[in-house]
């Protein structure tokens, strides 16, 4: 079976505390290493450089006008970029971590090469918490994604995770509080930039509780619902009527099928919290060919992006219940 976790003679890229992750890939550790700990244990500890590149024309070097992003471990070429193109290397990323871990406000929780190395990820718990009606808990954390490749940005974000299902959830674009920052490689890695931009975790987490508590008191309607889903699956034909649950798109309706099966489904009924909690139930443990693939699409991909919509749609139908 094919992974986006990177395999090195055949050993995953990947280090978590906790819980096993995605087929248990990875060497488990303690939660309680530094951040360039748990670089080393998941096998990120190299950089990578910029190399001229050049083709070769009847015996002869041409300069390509581009530069090779190279992997100082095994000399693998990652991407090609251009000239002004600021690599960030994972000790820089797996750094931004420090002063959150030594002031005992955060643990590092997992880490990890994707897609040959192209993207590098380091997953911190931030110790705040909530529950939902009593007892369905939800658990901050920071997500700093450092990919090196061409096109793609640097991606710094606050991430909830729902305990009883391990569903990675999202705050919703409505919220005035930013939750997230995203750097092209143009510029140079500004950590303490970052850091002011995103703020405080209990500040944003704290708005992330309230949208919760807010969808966990509203309920839908079976109307209410099936244009739900319509708008976060739509149906590929746009004069397609939607009305019932049997309009709804193949996917829409698969989301339908857990609403009341998934982890958790016991928690607020019949509410907008339950709703939502369908959709990134599906998302991250049944869409894709596998489980890391979810992970890759639930954090980096469409399906981040899917659940964003479903927590703004979410909130729009609720409020207006």
């Amino acid at each position: 079976m094919a992974h986006e976790v990177e395999m090195i003679d055949g050993v995953a890229q990947m280090a978590y505390a906790g819980d096993k992750p995605w087929h248990g890939l990875g060497v488990e550790v303690s939660n309680d290493l530094t951040p360039a700990q748990m670089m080393k244990k998941a096998g990120l500890d190299w950089t990578v450089n910029k190399v001229d590149s050049f083709i070769e024309v009847d015996g002869e070097r041409i300069p390509t006008g581009q530069q090779s992003l190279v992997r100082s471990s095994d000399n693998k070429i990652l991407t090609n970029v251009g000239g002004d193109w600021n690599p960030v290397q994972n000790s820089e990323a797996f750094e931004f971590f420090s002063e959150y871990v030594l002031a005992g406000d955060m643990e590092m929780n997992t880490a990890g090469s994707l897609k040959g190395g192209s993207n590098v990820f380091a997953l911190a718990k931030v110790k705040d918490s909530f529950t939902i009606l009593g007892e369905d808990q939800v658990d901050s954390y920071l997500l700093f994604s450092n990919p090196h490749q061409y096109g793609k940005a640097i991606d710094v974000r606050f991430t909830p995770i729902r305990v009883v299902c391990h569903n990675t959830l999202t705050f919703s674009l409505n919220s005035a509080s930013k939750n997230f920052v995203k750097l092209n490689h143009r510029s140079v890695f500004d950590a303490d930039q970052v850091k002011e931009t995103l703020g405080i975790a209990h500040d944003k987490f704290s708005k992330y509780k309230e949208m919760a508590e807010f969808l966990s008191t509203r309920k839908f309607t079976v109307e209410s619902l099936v244009q739900f889903y319509n708008d976060v699956f739509p149906y590929t034909h746009k004069d397609a009527e939607v009305k019932t649950i049997k309009d709804l798109s193949k996917t829409a309706r698969d989301a339908y099928e857990v609403l009341e099966t998934q982890p958790g489904a016991n928690f607020g009924e019949g509410t907008w919290w339950q709703a939502l909690n369908s959709v990134t139930y599906l998302t991250d443990h049944k869409l894709g060919r596998n489980a890391d693939t979810r992970m890759q699409s639930a954090w980096f991909g469409v399906n981040q992006s899917r659940k964003i919509k479903a927590a703004n749609k979410a909130v729009e139908y609720a409020t207006a219940s």
